[in-house]
């Protein structure tokens, strides 16, 4: 198994609201025009699950199996080529101060480690980077 993880983010909001927002997919759909079209295209998002493009991967689909309220959800690959799993961690640092973290875990054979890290690591960075900067009101 590899491992991509992002930076821990600060969101200058409560663990509440970052849940709220984050664990019903469809909330995501408000912004999508703020997400970057270079590396990650064709998004689509429905209450449990996200779909987006990512170069050389393909589409690719998380649905939510997972909600630990104001901690944890984890999404599974759908129909997916190699088995991927990705969770982001909350932890409340202070009343409007929540740490998160990103992290896709993939069953990669070395070839295909080779070709896919380096896409993979910036689409994990580059949607941190996103979640952080979303609106939670």
């Amino acid at each position: 198994m590899t491992d991509f993880t992002s930076e821990v983010k600060t969101i200058p909001y409560s663990d509440d609201k970052v849940f709220a927002m984050l664990s019903d997919m469809s909330n995501l759909e408000r912004v999508k025009d703020r997400i970057p079209q270079d590396k990650i295209k064709d998004f689509s998002f429905d209450s449990d699950t996200c779909s987006f493009k990512v170069d050389p991967v393909g589409i690719v689909k998380f649905q939510i199996v997972e909600r630990e309220p104001n901690r944890t959800i984890k999404l599974s690959a759908v129909n997916s080529p190699v088995p991927l799993l990705m969770w982001i961690q909350l932890k409340q640092a202070a009343e409007n101060d929540t740490k998160m973290k990103m992290t896709v875990r993939a069953e990669l054979n070395p070839l295909f480690k080779a070709m896919v890290s380096k896409p993979v690591q910036d689409a994990v960075d580059k949607i941190s980077e996103i979640v952080a900067q979303l609106p939670y009101e």
